[in-house]
């Protein structure tokens, strides 16, 4: 079975989606359209803008989702997904990708969504950290000893889970797990404590939004990050994304999910090659390659 996959925030690069709107008149539209829904010129800082400008949390959320759905739009029948899923962010270009929400409402919901985290990393000093080479028992233990809150917050693959919390909580709990043995404990360049109970009021803000947008029957199942297993129904897909912003990112085990429900080729969809990586250590049987437009 063919699963397409979603990139999450970190995939963006500078000129991403130029390649799209020189090669297809429907991807000149839906960034036009992108335009006129933001209210400022994406593509303008998605053509042109500097890697400092690409990173600000209220651009980078709408500029992968617009990447990858428009990548999936222009595919036209050449795509056809048995299953998705998306890391973080991601899982909304997913649900826009299987039918669950428009193209304006999910465009809508992301930049709702950046705005709302964004305003949460400035409320409160807070990051997060990737740690490599040590079980997931053993982070998750380190990470309830800690004074402060530091919580399990992206099961990526095997061996690599990333941590999010207040910055002191942060800073010990890389020691303590830097002398159980970890690899590496790396703080993240990131603004905030995503997937961690300070994202409450921006998941407050958020669930209010999703609960007015309309989300409709599925084409396929998602598997969606909070639960790690196949979703089909519309109430239940909107409840789990209200959900998502202070929940951990189930990747590792989403993806196990989807291969024993028959997935067996895994197509990211969207800037960069992150998620294919993640594939190969979760699991080196399955096919994992990138989705691509010649125009």
């Amino acid at each position: 079975m063919k699963a397409y996959i979603f990139p999450g925030q970190g995939a963006q690069f500078t000129g991403m989606g130029l390649d799209l709107y020189e090669k297809s008149p429907l991807a000149q539209e839906l960034f036009e359209q992108a335009n006129d829904i933001l209210g400022f010129s994406i593509t303008d800082v998605m053509f042109e803008g500097t890697a400092e400008e690409l990173k600000q949390t209220k651009v980078t959320q709408p500029a992968i989702f617009l990447h990858s759905v428009i990548l999936a739009k222009v595919l036209g029948d050449s795509f056809q997904p048995e299953m998705v899923a998306g890391h973080s962010l991601g899982e909304l270009s997913a649900l826009v990708a299987n039918g669950v929400l428009s193209f304006k409402d999910g465009l809508i919901l992301v930049s709702k969504r950046a705005l709302a985290m964004q305003k949460a990393c400035e409320a409160q000093a807070s990051t997060m950290a990737a740690v490599l080479g040590l079980e997931d028992e053993i982070v998750e233990k380190v990470c309830t000893e800690i004074d402060g809150v530091v919580v399990a917050a992206n099961y990526n693959c095997p061996g690599q889970l990333v941590i999010s919390g207040d910055v002191k909580a942060i800073d010990k709990a890389c020691e303590v797990l830097k002398e159980k043995g970890a690899r590496r404990a790396l703080v993240l360049p990131v603004g905030g404590a995503f997937h961690s109970p300070l994202m409450e009021p921006a998941r407050e803000e958020l669930a209010a939004a999703i609960k007015a947008t309309t989300f409709n029957e599925p084409t396929c199942a998602v598997y969606q990050n909070v639960v790690a297993k196949a979703v089909i129904n519309p109430t239940e897909i909107k409840e789990n994304l209200m959900v998502q912003l202070t929940a951990p990112v189930r990747w590792t085990q989403s993806i196990q999910q989807m291969i024993a429900d028959g997935g067996t080729e895994f197509i990211e969809v969207g800037p960069g090659k992150v998620l294919q990586g993640l594939i190969r250590k979760i699991d080196r049987s399955v096919a994992a390659s990138g989705a691509s437009f010649e125009g």
